[in-house]
């Protein structure tokens, strides 16, 4: 049986199920029971039942169709894996494309159920959806988890160790952030929190694991409160040594599938805080009275870096660019010596030299080398099947990154394989300019994201182009790669940028079928300075590898941007030399010349 035969059986194992419960259509999103973006194998739900492999997408299955709807970023991926399934895709965000509620609500007769598992849906949008669905005569089960009757070899929940991150790394003492979030919750009129998001838990407690690839998080809920914190997690992972560290912080452990029963049998006055959007609802049903719907402050103090924290991301960038400059030289070699090289050794190529370096723990995210039209999937990640050769022409996009134990980093060049034309030139300056300028940004105290986001659009529309991605996204220190609350993007975002904050820059273009192109470095919000009008904050480019000079037109850039090229090329070089041998500072000079007109 082919994979397309075998997506096809399951969708009707699936239905058999669906009938049996009386559920006219199934909505199945792609996260856990912690509404996480990185997932461990056994939540795979989605993917496992329409074969497509994009970090984000819903699959909604009727009794007669199934429909996906997933964002820009997968558009050509989702439409090649879904080829042949029955499963239709349904192109998030352009107008012709219906929202999922809306499609049900149109498609379905009334009196009809929809289901969905309340542990994968947020409180927010549970309500949400059974309202607009009640409005309509249409009934919502939220208890609807037929899966482990149709997955028959599920992987079972993961179960690797847990370890302590050290303070040298973290800054803090995990009691000290403790006491810190329980006085903040205070505040919002409750005693304790309830936190589901895998990063925050990890981040509060200075603990780290591999339960998620490339994500250093435990398969875990926390309950904290001033008596009785407990961490709820597959005891097995934790050993004694971390278990007493634990209790160091008076922390105890319970089994990670005794957090409903434990939630349910708190004491009626108890009063707990949550976030509905970002809790899911089964666990504020056990909450019953006792939650208290508020903003946990774990997600800023996460995103806001202290100082021990910025100086393992200014050395984890350093280690990383060393690693890159010699990868680089690496496919350049086998490139002119006419050594066979595909999108997987670029990945390989990546890893070997990354992992060279002090404190390596794990890529940050599966690498993304597309070259020429792979490249204008925005997350393609080459397979042994989709991989191709790479030939001394068009363009190679590489986005990558790596976990050390002082921090993530994350980096898109997009590079030239041979002689750029003039397309690929005009191309790349443009998305160059978007990324200048938002990079040179200065902005005031409570600039949000979405604020600054035109900046690195503007060009690019100018000429009739456009991205629907977000532009930059927060970045964990030892953690998820992705991460909140910070975003610069379009949409509104409420979290204002804050010093001590770690963003991407990464502005680009997609021609598909033809290339695609992403300049990414990851930035540091900082003081610039303070007038009357108050005060005003400024990016410092963290990441340090050159840009591709061959790529620039410079008869469309201005001597600023030529200016801001070449000062952080002159960074790029001061902060890397001491790591590199001569051969690689050979290499690194020569990429890192005067870029002039």
């Amino acid at each position: 049986m082919t994979m397309k035969e075998e997506i096809i059986a399951r969708l009707a194992a699936f239905r058999a199920e669906m009938t049996r419960e009386g559920v006219a259509a199934a909505i199945i999103p792609q996260t856990d029971p912690h509404l996480g973006e990185y997932i461990a194998d056994h939540w795979q739900v989605r993917r496992w039942l329409s074969g497509f492999t994009g970090s984000a997408g819903t699959l909604v299955i009727t009794d007669r169709e199934a429909f996906l709807w997933t964002d820009s970023r997968y558009f050509l991926q989702a439409a090649q894996q879904l080829e042949g399934t029955t499963i239709t895709l349904m192109k998030e965000g352009l107008p012709e494309t219906p929202g999922i509620t809306p499609y049900l609500i149109s498609h379905l007769v009334k009196g009809a159920t929809v289901g969905i598992d309340g542990l994968l849906f947020s409180s927010t949008a549970v309500a949400q959806l059974r309202s607009s669905l009640e409005k309509h005569g249409l009934k919502l089960n939220a208890h609807f988890s037929p899966i482990d009757a149709c997955w028959k070899d599920r992987p079972a929940l993961p179960d690797a160790p847990v370890f302590v991150h050290d303070e040298k790394y973290a800054g803090r003492a995990a009691a000290d952030k403790i006491a810190d979030i329980l006085r903040e919750v205070k505040e919002q009129g409750a005693t304790a929190l309830l936190i589901s998001d895998l990063a925050e838990v990890a981040w509060t407690l200075n603990i780290r694991s591999r339960d998620v690839n490339c994500n250093p998080v435990a398969t875990s809920f926390l309950y904290l409160a001033p008596i009785g914190s407990t961490l709820f997690i597959d005891e097995v992972k934790v050993d004694e040594a971390t278990r007493t560290y634990l209790a160091s912080a008076n922390v105890a452990v319970a089994p990670y599938s005794a957090i409903l029963d434990f939630l349910k049998a708190l004491p009626a006055d108890a009063t707990v805080l949550y976030e509905a959007p970002r809790t899911a609802d089964r666990l504020v049903d056990a909450l019953g009275l006792r939650g208290v719907a508020g903003a946990s402050p774990v997600p800023m103090m996460k995103a806001v870096k202290n100082s021990t924290q910025i100086a393992g991301i200014r050395n984890a960038m350093e280690k990383d660019g060393a690693a890159l400059v010699g990868a680089f030289m690496e496919i350049e070699r086998r490139m002119r010596q006419g050594i066979k090289l595909t999108e997987l050794d670029v990945a390989d190529i990546l890893t070997e030299y990354r992992s060279q370096q002090e404190l390596y723990f794990d890529e940050s995210f599966e690498t993304i080398a597309g070259y020429g039209p792979h490249g204008a999937i925005v997350h393609y990640s080459a397979t042994e099947e989709s991989s191709v050769e790479i030939h001394p022409e068009g363009l190679l996009l590489i986005d990558s990154g790596a976990q050390y134990l002082d921090g993530t980093t994350d980096i898109t060049r997009t590079i030239a394989m041979g002689t750029p034309t003039n397309q690929e030139r005009h191309d790349f300056t443009l998305v160059m300019k978007g990324h200048i300028a938002l990079a040179s940004a200065i902005y005031p105290e409570g600039t949000r994201g979405d604020q600054l986001d035109v900046l690195a659009h503007q060009y690019l529309w100018r000429d009739g182009a456009n991205y629907l991605h977000g532009t930059g996204h927060g970045v964990g220190h030892f953690l998820n790669v992705h991460e909140g609350p910070q975003s610069i993007r379009l949409n509104h975002m409420p979290a204002t940028l804050r010093p001590g904050m770690l963003t991407s820059d990464e502005p680009g273009l997609y021609r598909a079928g033809i290339h695609g192109i992403r300049c990414e470095n990851l930035v540091l919000t900082v003081n610039a300075f303070t007038t009357e009008f108050g005060r005003f904050y400024r990016f410092e480019p963290m990441t340090l590898f050159p840009w591709d000079l061959s790529l620039f037109d410079t008869a469309i850039m201005t001597d600023e941007e030529i200016n801001w090229v070449n000062g952080y090329h002159q960074t790029v070089r001061e902060r890397l030399w001491p790591r590199l041998n001569d051969q690689q500072k050979a290499w690194l000079q020569e990429k890192t010349r005067p870029l002039t007109r």
